[in-house]
């Protein structure tokens, strides 16, 4: 009997211990160790008949970026349970714990297991199948000074690759100027390629650019519940080292820095009153372009109109337009910057453009004065002779004067709404020089001005012929009362 009780004993706690199983809640974390930057998988393993899934969308202060589920059903003895396995992938960005989650199973509350997530910055594994360097050209320069960033990537060709994602680094503080394609090469052991950046820095100070990283999926055997081994893929970060540099000021108040050429060209220099001038600068060489300000000059008695600055690669250009009815004169453009060949502040500037403008009024002529004679006595006698009559005959003049003075102030009043049409006439959709002329001012601030002003400009200087939707055309001149 006591043998007998010992089983019934025995019987109950596998029972009572098969049935805790069945409903316990495991928690997580692949892989133990995380680098900074890498994704972690939070996994829960829940055992149970009937089981709601929680909904987790923050995991130590990350967003939760995946999801994904499996089920397995387990039959004993003609009895079957369930198992769960709910993973989410995060990006934990410092080392944290992640407290007991509460789960529902089969009607009863569970709580998993704490987990602790450890996060490590991220550091260069020179041993491993996949390395990554990033090379600076130099490590101290000044504000602006453009320099190349050259990023190395070398591969084991043993290694078996299913998928990667590559993770450029970080570039905050500098401007990204270009960069290369992508160059392989191949030796005895080892795929290199290589990647080079144009860079310049923005401020001074110690700037640091943080670590590439490059995400390599390989084919894994994991077993499954059933002791068999199932192909998998596993994700696995790697990363660069990271790079330091001194910035220093520019030197002697200079904004610019690097070695530049200025030129400046008029697309004519004789012109009709009122027809624009059309100046396009260009500035070619490595430096910081970014800085350069509008060249836009003052003239007196002329209109001047600036277009943004356009820079693609090492080029900078901006249009001008210049817009008068007289003679003048385009003044010279010049640039300063910190040459880093003779290390001195050089200037470089474009000459002068003269412009003449034909059909300008004439200057007037010198008044001419013409001194009246002294009367002689017969004159002065004549003049005293008819002096009554002369008297008369103002009064005459001064009542005639009235009328006539009437007269055409009524005429002046009835004249004006049509010399306001005469004015409003004026300007005529078929003129597309002066249309140029009157949008100018408000491409800037209206696309549908930019698109009529960009039709227009081809159709005077290229060699195109754009209709213009007049209806649109006569909005935007009603818009801005242009007239």
């Amino acid at each position: 009997m006591l043998c007998l009780g010992k089983r019934i004993f025995i019987f109950f706690v596998v029972c009572f211990g098969f049935i805790s199983l069945h409903a316990s809640v495991v928690a997580e974390v692949d892989p133990q160790v995380v680098y900074s930057g890498e994704t972690a998988k939070f996994i829960l393993k829940l055992s149970g008949t009937d089981v709601k899934k929680p909904s987790i969308d923050t995991l130590c202060g990350s967003p939760v970026t995946a999801t994904a589920s499996s089920t397995s059903i387990e039959i004993v003895n003609g009895e079957y349970s369930k198992t769960y396995e709910l993973s989410y992938d995060f990006v934990p960005q410092k080392s944290c714990v992640i407290e007991p989650i509460s789960i529902e199973v089969d009607g009863k509350k569970e709580l998993s297991n704490s987990v602790k997530v450890n996060v490590k910055p991220p550091s260069q594994d020179k041993n491993a199948d996949f390395v990554l360097s990033l090379l600076p050209s130099k490590k101290e320069l000044f504000v602006g000074e453009p320099f190349t960033l050259t990023l190395v990537l070398k591969q084991s060709k043993h290694a078996q690759v299913v998928d990667s994602q590559f993770v450029a680094p970080d570039f905050k503080g500098f401007w990204l100027k270009g960069q290369s394609e992508p160059q392989r090469k191949e030796n005895d052991d080892f795929i290199v390629t290589t990647l080079t950046y144009k860079l310049a820095p923005q401020r001074e100070g110690n700037l640091t650019i943080k670590p590439a990283q490059i995400r390599i999926a390989k084919r894994v055997n994991q077993r499954d519940i059933w002791g068999s081994f199932m192909p998998q893929v596993k994700w696995r970060s790697y990363f660069s080292n990271n790079v330091s540099l001194d910035v220093k000021p520019l030197p002697n108040d200079a904004k610019l820095i690097g070695d530049f050429t200025l030129h400046v060209k008029a697309d004519k220099t004789t012109i009709h009153p009122n027809e624009a001038v059309n100046v396009t600068v260009t500035v070619q060489g490595d430096g910081n372009l970014e800085d350069i300000e509008s060249f836009k000059p003052y003239v007196d008695g002329v209109n001047v109109f600036d277009e943004k600055i356009i820079i693609k690669g090492n080029t900078l250009t901006q249009k001008l337009a210049f817009v008068s009815d007289k003679d003048f004169t385009i003044p010279p453009f010049h640039l300063d910057f910190y040459d880093i060949k003779t290390q001195k502040v050089r200037r470089i500037t474009t000459k002068p453009i003269h412009i003449k403008v034909e059909g300008t009024l004439a200057t007037p002529k010198e008044t001419l004065h013409v001194k009246k004679a002294a009367p002689s006595s017969d004159e002065k006698s004549l003049h005293v002779s008819t002096s009554q009559t002369s008297s008369n005959l103002s009064w005459i003049w001064l009542v005639v004067s009235f009328i006539v003075g009437i007269a055409v102030g009524v005429a002046l009043t009835l004249a004006r709404p049509f010399q306001g049409r005469k004015k409003e006439k004026k300007l005529s959709l078929k003129d597309e020089k002066l249309l140029l002329i009157k949008l100018m001012e408000f491409k800037d601030k209206d696309e549908k001005v930019q698109e009529i002003v960009d039709i227009l400009e081809q159709n005077i200087y290229g060699s195109k012929h754009q209709k213009i939707d007049k209806k649109v055309l006569k909005e935007i001149l009603k818009k801005y009362q242009i007239s």
